[in-house]
């Protein structure tokens, strides 16, 4: 079974920069992708951003230019650094890992796994 844990949420004021951090324990089969989504209360869970097993990056239109995504693929850690960070994204950051993977024969599968959600507030 694998695992994401996050850290490094917190409180910041506006204009600062957080670093967020997702290790993935666990075997995981084939490739993947890591990536960020956030949820207010509010809200839907929304798309942040991720990196693929190229190292490509795709970020949704509000972070583009602040926030940008990183991953360690050796050591299973994925990084979102948050810059000149403003009130609206406040919100419970989630750690996601998708992939796929194809063995022997008819063994093969998708699968997806979340993180358990770090805080990040961004107040004065």
């Amino acid at each position: 079974q694998v695992q994401l844990v996050e850290s490094g949420g917190g409180l910041v004021q506006p204009g600062g920069s957080l670093l967020l951090s997702c290790a993935a324990s666990g075997s995981i089969r084939g490739t993947y992708t890591m990536g960020w989504y956030r949820q207010t209360p509010e809200n839907q869970r929304e798309f942040v951003a991720h990196i693929d097993p190229r190292g490509a990056t795709s970020y949704v239109g509000s972070v583009q230019g602040r926030f940008s995504i990183s991953s360690d693929v050796a050591k299973k850690l994925v990084y979102l650094q948050m810059n000149d960070l403003k009130p609206e994204d406040t919100a419970v950051y989630y750690c996601n890992l998708y992939g796929s993977y194809v063995g022997k024969g008819w063994d093969r599968g998708n699968y997806e796994y979340w993180g358990q959600g770090t805080q990040v507030t961004v107040s004065p």
